[in-house]
């Protein structure tokens, strides 16, 4: 560890404040719509992660593999291309903190889900749990959303191969949003 007043200039603090400006960069962004958004991360935030590639490039070379920077950097590096696919679209975001606090809840739960011992229990149990953080993330009522899809679902599959974007949440009823959000 190094003394404080060496601290924000160790390698380790150039790297985090990369990051830090990435996220300052998306808090700033965050009112834009997507389309706006998508601009202003290649105006603004592509050069920041090609120069977090460029420094992780350089301190590969000076950084032990085994350390913690030395790991952290190969993270970065492997990781790459799944980072940078953000800059993509609008509606991507830097961080899978959403994503990742919305399975947490069945994370917790999977020993309580040990019933689901099959494969055919496994994927039923997974297409249920995807559908209800769907609807969360799309402010609608998990309980009337799934039973809109179970109730059109049997009738729609009949109707030709795209029938399942009938039941994606853009299509759901009015009454299947959450009072409060209509």
């Amino acid at each position: 560890m190094h003394p404080k007043e060496m601290q924000k200039d160790s390698p380790a603090a150039i790297g985090e404040c990369y990051c830090s400006r990435l996220f300052k960069l998306e808090q700033a962004f965050a009112e834009l719509t997507p389309e706006e958004r998508y601009e202003k991360r290649l105006e603004q935030a592509k050069p920041v992660l090609d120069a977090l590639l460029s420094w992780a490039n350089e301190m590969q070379v000076k950084t032990a593999p085994k350390s913690a920077l030395g790991r952290a950097i190969h993270y970065l590096q492997e990781q790459w291309p799944y980072l940078t696919r953000y800059l993509e679209d609008g509606c991507l975001e830097l961080s899978n903190n959403r994503a990742e606090r919305s399975i947490k809840p069945f994370v917790m739960g999977r020993k309580n889900w040990l019933f689901a011992n099959t494969p055919g229990g496994a994927q039923a149990s997974a297409v249920i749990y995807s559908l209800i953080e769907t609807a969360k993330e799309n402010d609608l009522d998990p309980y009337r959303y799934l039973l809109w899809v179970l109730q059109n679902a049997p009738q729609l599959s009949e109707t030709g191969k795209a029938w399942t974007e009938k039941l994606l949440p853009a299509s759901a009823l009015e009454e299947c949003y959450m009072p409060q959000n209509r």
